[in-house]
């Protein structure tokens, strides 16, 4: 499957449209395999996470927890005033770091000897491209033996009247003031987190989700969990509600009505109510790739498309939407094309994370995943107040999970929710990943005192879960 030597007929080897992690993994790898690549990125190189996504979010997450940080510091002996919140200087100095991480993207391709240009790539057959810049001029058109798409995906608005008094997390990374009152609509991580984020730095929160819990796909524990925990710390989280118009108040806030006909004010509404694939315009049906539900390109186990020399990988492909999943995925595509290695990236026992207050990490199958391939299981779980908290008094729980197969005893799951919670399970996204059992996991020592330690020291299951019958 390996492409052939350096092409003339072509001015790239490889052209990647697209410059977020996948786009600029993949082509900065290419590269440095001595091919001619060239790059295209619309808006600013380091895609959805690091502009608008996880690094920006992780990093207003360590801004909500500061206030807890300083309340829990009174049982430990220090007085600290409460001190002022000011969202202004958070986003200026966000907006710093952003800037720092998009110039050692762009610093790591020119090093590299990646051609990369600020421009619309639209595809006009499987081996030529059209550049417009960002005013809409055309640039004119490159050719490429191999095509590479790596376009990521968007946030998607609820057509409801009244949607455009709304915004997206996009947006909210850049608001001018923090509002005092904040409605999220949604129930996926995105939402959770950012109710999170608002709601720790001192705004009201309220989130609306359709349906009977949040976090769906996840451990329905954690899941409780999590809904439970956030309520406690001042979410006001309603579920099976769903808005079903916005309208602007003579006061400049916004009524939002639900479809039971009851309502509110609000000061800002931010819809977290999934994502799509950014094809739209794109052109790949001039290339004839087909593209699937919600316009996914439709890609193999290779990220090879059905056109023989056009890729695609990372949130474009719409399989696991996780910024470590379209490196890896962008690592496995340089082994296949310019390495002689051949080889599917794996995406089995991909460990995540919801940078929720409290967070979770989670790695390998729910419960409820399992129960349904018709395993029999044991189900080992623990919940406790963290060592951290008994002298604070803070009153939030850490739950603690392992789904284990009672015949294999292979542990096909570890769930937490809880302080340190996504540091704490990549760790153990080893072990699931090696295929440990759960006396592999008896027979490790715990360290003392610890969170972590609980994962290896839960001996009796909480309950057994029989073989489903067939249906």
């Amino acid at each position: 499957m390996a492409a052939s030597a350096a092409n003339p007929a072509y001015d790239y080897d490889l052209f990647v449209i697209g410059g977020g992690s996948g786009g600029v993994r993949a082509a900065r790898m290419a590269a440095m395999q001595g091919k001619r690549v060239g790059l295209a990125e619309m808006s600013r190189f380091g895609g959805t996470c690091v502009i608008r996504g996880c690094v920006p979010k992780k990093l207003l997450s360590y801004a909500a927890h500061v206030s807890e940080e300083i309340a829990d510091a009174h049982g430990y002996g220090w007085s600290i005033p409460a001190g002022e919140f000011d969202w202004p200087t958070l986003i200026a100095n966000k907006d710093r770091e952003i800037d720092r991480l998009e110039g050692i993207y762009q610093k790591l391709l020119d090093n590299a000897g990646v051609e990369a240009v600020r421009a619309q790539a639209r595809v006009i057959d499987a081996h030529t491209v059209s550049l417009f810049d960002i005013e809409g001029g055309e640039r004119g058109s490159v050719t490429a033996e191999t095509l590479l798409i790596a376009v990521g995906g968007h946030p998607v608005i609820p057509d409801i009247p009244g949607h455009e008094h709304g915004i997206t997390s996009n947006e909210a990374f850049h608001l001018e003031q923090l509002p005092s009152h904040v409605t999220i609509v949604g129930g996926g991580y995105i939402a959770v987190e950012f109710a999170g984020i608002f709601n720790g730095l001192g705004a009201k929160v309220t989130q609306l989700y359709r349906g009977e819990q949040i976090l769906r796909g996840f451990d329905d524990d954690v899941r409780a969990t999590v809904a439970h925990e956030i309520v406690k710390k001042g979410v006001d989280l309603r579920t099976h509600s769903d808005p079903a118009r916005i309208t602007e108040t003579n006061d400049g806030r916004y009524r939002v009505t639900l479809r039971d006909g009851s309502g509110f004010d609000t000061d800002l509404v931010m819809f977290a109510t999934g994502r799509r694939p950014n094809t739209t315009g794109l052109g790949l049906e001039r290339a004839g790739v087909k593209l699937g539900h919600g316009g996914a390109v439709l890609v193999d186990g290779y990220s090879r498309t059905n056109v023989e020399n056009v890729y695609a990988l990372g949130d474009v492909t719409d399989r696991v939407n996780l910024t470590p999943v379209a490196i890896e995925e962008a690592m496995a595509l340089v082994d296949t094309l310019y390495k002689q290695r051949p080889r599917e990236m794996d995406h089995n026992n991909v460990p995540a994370a919801v940078f929720s207050q409290p967070p979770v990490g989670k790695v390998g199958l729910s419960e409820a995943e399992a129960a349904a391939q018709g395993r029999r299981l044991e189900i080992y779980q623990a919940s406790f107040r963290a060592m951290k908290y008994t002298l604070s008094g803070r009153d939030e729980k850490t739950m603690m999970k392992l789904v284990v197969d009672a015949d294999t005893r292979a542990v096909l799951g570890v769930h937490m929710v809880g302080v340190d919670a996504p540091e704490i399970v990549q760790g153990m996204a080893v072990a699931v990943k090696c295929g440990a059992t759960k006396e592999d996991f008896d027979a490790t020592v715990g360290i003392h005192p610890t969170s972590a330690e609980e994962f290896v020291t839960m001996r009796e299951p909480a309950r057994t879960v029989e073989k489903q019958a067939a249906e």
